[in-house]
């Protein structure tokens, strides 16, 4: 897990069917101290995290399978959590 920051939503017109219920969010990696770490990132999220907002993503691909609920799920980074501040 790793915590990031919210840059904006991400739109499709098309995306793979496990992804038509999932927003689509795009998360600049944050390191420990809070400086960028890589580039940025396409997350799946279903807790609403906006603009701004500090999330904890997690690159697990067993957890985001359980998520979708697919194994076929073209998606490597979920929103595991939203950072309280």
């Amino acid at each position: 897990m790793q915590l990031g920051e919210v840059l904006g939503q991400a739109t499709a017109t098309m995306k793979h069917g496990a992804l038509d219920r999932w927003r689509l969010l795009v998360v600049q990696p944050l390191g420990i101290r809070g400086q960028d770490d890589g580039t940025p990132q396409l997350v799946i999220d279903e807790l609403g995290a906006g603009r701004g907002d500090k999330v904890i993503i997690s690159s697990d691909g067993k957890a985001v399978r359980e998520m979708t609920g697919r194994n076929d799920a073209p998606v490597r980074w979920a929103v595991m959590g939203i950072v309280d501040e």
